[in-house]
């Protein structure tokens, strides 16, 4: 059985949940990518015999409005599929409900979803997540979805959904410590980043990726403001929320 892992994954939350569960079902598993710009029109159609693990990031209660388009290619054949869904530890709201409904839009059929926690994009909320046993509970529970012979699901989520946000209103800052190497201009899933690789803050997101992965710390977003709701936001979201299965 072929399995392919398909994710939206800017700081690689999505891609570690969706990736371990797709090792669990098959060591060969393939990567479908939707992360990179260039990725944002990806075609490809999948036979019934394929498995096929959908993640996305929840912004604001809705799966991205930048990466719900990205699925529009994907046409499945009965294709039988898991849905992921990750968050940072305060609800996912109606994301999962709206990526079953593209999922069966699209000729998938949903055998399983999960709600998965991760480092959420601002303060420090659950930073070491999703931990080694985060990522074992994914594996074997897409290993016993594997074995269902019968699946009735109610998966959670509000129809209509809650209003999506186009972006974050925290936009990265570029420092004078850049050195132009280039990482987060390559990396921006939304070509956000000019020439002179600073943001666009009215392209950008506010995944933080660059901020995540600039190797000198130049991507910031060290803001009296920032700082000010990073930490209030820290201590409210501080108690551990448990990932959940359907």
């Amino acid at each position: 059985m072929k399995v392919t892992a398909v994710y939206f994954s800017p700081t690689g939350n999505t891609k570690k949940s969706v990736e371990a569960m797709a090792a669990a079902l098959s060591e060969q598993y393939e990567v479908l990518d939707l992360t990179a710009y260039e990725n944002r029109a990806v075609e490809r159609e999948f036979g019934a015999d394929e498995f096929v693990i959908f993640g996305m990031p929840v912004y604001a209660g809705r799966i991205p409005m930048v990466a719900a388009p990205r699925l529009e290619g994907l046409t499945g054949n009965g294709t039988p599929c898991i849905l992921a869904a990750t968050y940072g530890n305060r609800h996912y709201d109606d994301a999962l409900a709206e990526m079953e409904d593209i999922a069966k839009a699209h000729g998938f059929v949903v055998k399983g979803a999960a709600a998965l926690i991760g480092r959420h994009t601002y303060g420090e909320i659950q930073v070491e997540r999703p931990d080694a046993e985060d990522l074992k509970a994914g594996a074997e529970f897409a290993k016993s979805v594997l074995a269902r012979t019968e699946c009735v699901l109610t998966i959670p989520g509000n129809r209509p959904y809650r209003d999506g946000i186009p972006g974050g209103t925290h936009k990265p800052l570029t420092s004078e410590a850049c050195v132009g190497c280039g990482v987060c201009k390559e990396g921006c899933p939304v070509n956000a980043i000019g020439e002179d690789f600073k943001v666009n803050p009215e392209i950008c997101i506010a995944c933080f990726r660059c901020i995540r992965n600039c190797p000198v710390g130049a991507k910031n977003m060290e803001t009296e403001a920032y700082v000010t709701f990073a930490k209030g936001f820290t201590e409210k979201l501080a108690v551990r929320r448990e990932n959940e299965f359907f």
